[in-house]
């Protein structure tokens, strides 16, 4: 499923209209070294991605908002073709080819950005960019300003006013479109795919670089441009360090082994993580452990609902895990009471999700005038509950070193949740039927690896 042309053009016409009469400039991401001659793979700035599906380093776009007799335009600045660079690189649009290509008014050379910018920039009443993001940027952008100012005398005039184009462009991207759910569907069912081939990969022994391997394999046979985000593959222990990417431990049968990765198409993330056993079958306290927050996620999920905010999945997660932290012995007292104090923080530290799209943690306020964000159709969020019970005098034995995250993409819709990422086996006969058959494929209806 490619980008879709006109969806870019249609945003960006929405945004010269919140814009109302100014201009926009936005630049791309830079390339950034991994050390000497030698960079890391490209990846494109979201909010430029966004607006003009250009993939390419060195690029810039202008909207130009006008009223009136003035005609909004639409401007991108590229690199020029370069065969010599090309036969290096790879290909090139160059700005003749990008024109028709990205459907822009009119696309420059990059090299013609400072000698053009000044002049777009003349008797305009606002500019937008990404302010206080890029030192660099800031002070070419002020003297693009400065350049304007010097012809006062003559009667023209600079912005004077400022404002940062990514609170514009956030509130946009909050909602997706069609074709961008589209696209995060078929990034979720890639995902699912690779945590199926996870899931029968896994045996006592295996190190948990051999079962990331795995998983990114899927990944890039079927179609994901790369990971949206460093995998965690977490043994044991390993799984109650929320960020643990080391990745670099063999795998013991007694052990849970929790999994958080996805990829990345078209620039959209899917963010999944599964937790099973490695060698198979849940023991008895890591049953009981996950089925508490296996229903804990069921009640978040079943909470993303227009009618309801941000925070309400959170609350019904908290709700149901604090008291299985009772049921469970970890801790005392009245389940309010435990959540007044924040009792559960010790072993449930984070928020139960955050806004997916481009960016695996996207674009978008949580709340808007101190109250939280509204949900609503189009909005998608991950529903992640968690349990990390590490050692300790007053934990039971049975639970030390559980480490248990189950997370899923869920578009807000005006029914039902959608959950993208519902193909990824979930249920512990799921998982335990999908390890046990690994060699004939997995049960029906916990994913499928083809």
């Amino acid at each position: 499923m490619q980008p879709d042309i006109t969806f870019h053009r249609a945003r960006r016409e929405r945004l010269l209209h919140r814009l109302g009469e100014g201009v926009l400039i936005l630049s791309t991401a830079p390339e950034v070294a991994r050390n000497r001659d030698t960079h890391y793979p490209y990846r494109f700035d979201s909010h430029f991605y966004y607006l003009s599906a250009f993939p390419e380093p060195e690029s810039v776009l202008v909207l130009i908002a006008g009223r009136g007799r003035s005609r909004s335009r639409q401007i991108l600045f590229c690199r020029e073709k370069n065969e010599e660079r090309e036969i290096w690189d790879g290909f090139r649009y160059g700005p003749q080819a990008a024109k028709s290509a990205f459907a822009f008014d009119a696309v420059y050379p990059i090299r013609d950005l400072d000698k053009r910018l000044p002049r777009l920039l003349e008797n305009q009443p606002r500019l937008a960019y990404a302010l206080g993001a890029d030192p660099a940027w800031d002070a070419r952008v002020m003297g693009w300003i400065n350049t304007v100012r010097s012809r006062t005398r003559a009667g023209i005039s600079a912005p004077a006013l400022l404002i940062d184009a990514r609170d514009l462009i956030d509130a946009m991207r909050l909602r997706k479109d069609e074709h961008e759910l589209g696209l995060m569907q078929h990034a979720a069912e890639i995902s699912a795919a690779a945590h199926v081939a996870a899931l029968q990969a896994t045996q006592p022994g295996k190190g948990e670089w051999e079962i990331e391997a795995a998983l990114t394999k899927v990944l890039r046979e079927q179609g994901c441009q790369a990971s949206a985000y460093p995998a965690i593959v977490a043994g044991g222990a390993n799984a109650c360090v929320l960020h643990y990417v080391n990745n670099d431990r063999r795998l013991n049968a007694g052990d849970l082994l929790l999994i958080d990765a996805a990829g990345e198409y078209h620039g959209y993330a899917a963010d999944i993580t599964r937790t099973f056993p490695v060698n198979g079958r849940f023991s008895a306290a890591q049953r009981d452990a996950y089925e508490i927050v296996l229903a804990a996620q069921s009640v978040a999920i079943d909470a993303v609902r227009v009618g309801h905010d941000f925070n309400t999945p959170h609350q019904r997660a908290v709700q149901v895990l604090t008291q299985g932290m009772v049921d469970l012995g970890l801790l005392q007292g009245e389940v309010d009471g435990l959540i007044e104090k924040e009792a559960y923080k010790r072993f449930y530290m984070h928020r139960t999700g955050h806004w997916l799209g481009l960016d695996v943690h996207d674009a978008g306020e949580y709340k808007q005038n101190g109250q939280w964000q509204a949900l609503e159709p189009g909005m998608t969020l991950t529903i992640e509950p968690g349990l990390y019970i590490r050692p300790a005098d007053d934990v039971p034995e049975a639970l030390w070193n559980i480490g248990i995250r189950i997370e899923d993409d869920v578009a807000v819709t005006q029914a039902e949740p959608r959950v993208l990422t519902e193909q990824a086996p979930k249920t512990i006969e799921q998982i335990e039927c999908t390890m046990r058959t690994a060699s004939d494929g997995p049960c029906s209806g916990a994913g499928s690896v083809g």
